[in-house]
């Protein structure tokens, strides 16, 4: 009971300031940091708000105005070769549905890639295709792919466009990489 007296009597002031002025620097410490992460968030939103008003305004100015590129002639012409419109009537458009070419032994996605740049994109293309220019084909493309013997692809083309799933998965068997 004496302590307790002799405790509220003489207060030890230095303690309560040993404990008190380091909870007042870190509460000054934490309260500039958020005041900063705040200040931070809102110049975030007002650049994420100038930019959507930004893109709002070049959406309406593409839909409401037509693009204007002054270039002279000589200049597309050297960029963009004049085509003849028998040439680009001339050219397959894609069909809407393309065959995965992949399931023919010998053919991967690389090579498929190039089919579809030739405009094969149906086994029933790729069928009709002749070996020779499959050949010219991954020719053209580099001496990656001159490895590969498409002698066999057409007629798994032509297997996989009847539906023959049975006798085509029985030859692949028999086949190794795309070669009899």
């Amino acid at each position: 009971m004496e302590n307790l007296k002799c405790l509220f009597t003489n207060f030890p002031l230095d303690i309560f300031l040993f404990w008190l002025i380091p909870f007042l620097l870190m509460a000054w410490w934490l309260w500039n940091k958020v005041s900063r992460y705040k200040a931070h968030v809102i110049d975030l939103q007002d650049r994420i708000n100038f930019l959507e008003g930004e893109l709002d305004a070049c959406r309406k100015s593409k839909i409401n105005k037509p693009v204007e590129v002054n270039i002279q002639e000589s200049v597309v012409e050297t960029v963009i070769p004049k085509v003849p419109v028998a040439k680009i009537a001339a050219t397959k458009p894609k069909p809407a549905k393309k065959d995965d070419l992949k399931i023919v032994e010998g053919i991967g996605p690389k090579i498929e890639e190039l089919c579809h740049t030739a405009g094969i994109y149906t086994f029933a293309e790729l069928a009709d295709t002749s070996v020779e220019k499959l050949r010219s084909i991954l020719e053209q493309a580099g001496s990656r792919f001159q490895m590969h013997d498409p002698t066999t692809w057409p007629a798994q083309a032509e297997l996989a466009r009847d539906g023959k799933w049975d006798e085509l998965k029985q030859w692949q068997d028999e086949l190794n990489k795309g070669r009899q």
